[in-house]
């Protein structure tokens, strides 16, 4: 980067100087103290054209109104490839200004051909313009390199964490599995079946995150399904729910679908700890502006049971809620029952390498 700003500055000087020896040569013709002096300002001022173009074309446009200023015509290239693309018009217009006061300068009334002076400020802007198409590129390829590169780390990371951490939750369903089969009472038989059910999705699901990572894989089905499987699921295991779906569904993006798979397994992994057997709705509202989502169960009559977590609790819920902007809340409901209520945006882009 230091090496780059010293050939920038090396060749501005360059530039600078020839057009300073240009102009006065030129103006050697018909001597005199002031065009000699507008000369060699107005070379000067090129020596700031990357870091103030507009201060350069500023004075330019000041000289050029007395004396033809030879350094005009590196003004134009400094003007479009120096600006940057979000100050669409004001490079050309300021390139115009540059030619309306160099041709009063030259008095171009006066000559035979007054048409050449600014095809040359108009090809020193087109060569500025693609110039700056050329950084452009270059940036940009080199953004996508460093998200290739990121992305091929992440995909290794993944890798190494699906041999190591599946190795041991294989270790942790079979010996699940022998402990049901040796179990001395249902209690312990229960608890152990549990345990084995709990290990094998996890294991399902680590395949399923790998798989999107490597393979590019549905991501809905990486994150433990769809919805409506959900609450299938619930209700094989005895959980009476009931699923609302207004609007769309085809409405948000990948990360706003796969947060929402994640609230309702959530909330149906709490209701199945902390109210089996509860009566829930869960109701999800697409629309344009938003995505409304809310799970709410009855009081149950029966013990609170210790399962498997489904994530990280309503706090890791809150926040990865609150990370794709949306807002998150939870709290009791009317007849002793509990409500969590999210609201997400309906679009979050995702970069993809």
């Amino acid at each position: 980067m230091r090496r780059r700003r010293v050939l920038d500055s090396a060749i501005d000087v360059a530039l600078a100087l020839t057009a300073a020896v240009a102009g006065v040569v030129l103006e050697l013709r018909d001597p005199g103290w002031f065009p000699v002096a507008a000369q060699i300002a107005g070379a000067g001022s090129l020596l700031v054209r990357r870091r103030w173009p507009y201060v350069t074309a500023g004075v330019l446009v000041v000289l050029n109104v007395f004396v033809p200023v030879w350094a005009t015509v590196l003004a134009p290239y400094a003007l479009v490839a120096f600006t940057g693309e979000r100050a669409r018009w004001r490079p050309w217009a300021a390139t115009g200004l540059l030619v309306v006061t160099f041709l009063i300068g030259a008095r171009a009334w006066q000559i035979a051909d007054p048409f050449s002076a600014p095809l040359v400020l108009l090809c020193s802007a087109l060569l500025g313009l693609y110039a700056r198409a050329r950084a452009s590129l270059a940036a940009e390829a080199t953004r996508r390199a460093t998200e290739q590169a990121r992305a091929d780390e992440r995909v290794r990371l993944a890798g190494e964490m699906h041999d190591v951490v599946t190795h041991r939750l294989n270790l942790m369903v079979l010996q699940a599995g022998a402990m049901r089969m040796t179990a001395p009472d249902d209690t312990t038989r229960e608890a152990a079946d549990e345990l084995r059910t709990a290990g094998v999705q996890a294991l399902a699901e680590l395949r399923d995150l790998v798989g999107v990572l490597r393979d590019g894989a549905d991501p809905a089905r990486a994150e433990g399904g769809d919805v409506a499987e959900l609450v299938e699921q619930s209700r094989a295991v005895g959980l009476p729910v009931r699923l609302t779906i207004t609007g769309d569904e085809s409405t948000p993006s990948p990360a706003v679908q796969r947060t929402v798979v994640r609230v309702v397994q959530e909330a149906l992994t709490n209701v199945h700890k902390h109210a089996p057997g509860a009566a829930t709705e869960v109701t999800l509202a697409y629309a344009d502006e938003g995505i409304s989502v809310e799970v709410v169960n009855e009081r149950s009559g029966r013990s609170p049971r210790e399962l498997p977590s489904g994530g990280a609790g309503l706090t890791g819920l809150r926040y990865r809620v609150e990370m794709v902007g949306g807002s998150f809340a939870a709290g009791p409901a009317a007849g002793g029952g509990f409500r969590v209520s999210v609201r997400l945006p309906a679009y979050v882009p995702t970069a993809q390498p």
